[in-house]
């Protein structure tokens, strides 16, 4: 699995990224809010683990952003101090998925990991994918637009994929190469080629373009005449 711990705790993050990485799981870190927040929204994380009390934007903040201003549903499990039931409360109204209470034990959290992506993959990987009038089905491997049916290879489909479950959020090209490709990606130009492609499958025949480049950054999928294509 990808994850993200936000942690300000260096101790407890060192700890949890040791033995989670022993497991077998790629692990990113933020000892702040707005860190966490930049890094939750343009990668491609399977799940995150939160603290409540971060500096910059607490946790519950942070999880309030992520959810109703982002629209991202990445499995959120909140690792804390607080114990009361209020506490536990306001983390699942922010949109936390689980509640876990320090201590703890590693060998349960990363069970309760587990469970959740599990959970949220059942749910939400094969559900219908809309931008506009852009639809991919996840389960049959069907795009269409305005109700044309479009054919993709299979790395275009794994971009548009992507692109649809974070939009309107910029995913940035490192992203996109590692999760097309993982760690060993081709060459610089091979995203590029592909990205070309995409934009002439989805958007040459139809208005208004929904693939957007970045300049310097990355690629977003969005329906918006004012950006840059």
């Amino acid at each position: 699995m990808r994850l993200l711990i936000i942690e300000d705790n260096k101790d407890l993050s060192f700890e949890l990224t040791d033995y989670l990485e022993s497991q077998g799981d790629i692990v990113d870190t933020a000892a702040d809010g707005i860190t966490g927040l930049h890094l939750a929204v343009v990668n491609p994380y399977e799940a995150i683990v939160l603290d409540l009390t971060l500096p910059g934007i607490d946790g519950l903040e942070l999880c309030r952003r992520l959810r109703q201003d982002a629209g991202n549903w990445v499995p959120i499990l909140m690792l804390t101090a607080r114990d009361t039931l209020a506490d536990r409360i306001d983390g699942f109204e922010q949109g936390a998925d689980d509640y876990m209470v320090k201590p703890f034990s590693l060998k349960e959290l990363k069970l309760r990991l587990n469970a959740l992506v599990r959970r949220h993959s059942g749910v939400h990987q094969h559900a219908m994918l809309r931008v506009a009038d852009l639809e991919l089905q996840p389960d049959t491997r069907e795009v269409r637009r305005g109700g044309m049916p479009i054919e993709l290879t299979a790395i275009e489909f794994q971009i548009l994929e992507l692109l649809m479950r974070k939009s309107p959020s910029v995913v940035t090209r490192p992203n996109l190469e590692y999760a097309v490709w993982g760690d060993t990606p081709p060459d610089g130009e091979a995203l590029r080629v592909h990205i070309h492609h995409l934009r002439q499958a989805i958007d040459k025949s139809f208005t208004p373009p929904l693939l957007h480049t970045i300049r310097g950054v990355g690629y977003q999928l969005k329906a918006d005449n004012a950006l840059p294509s």
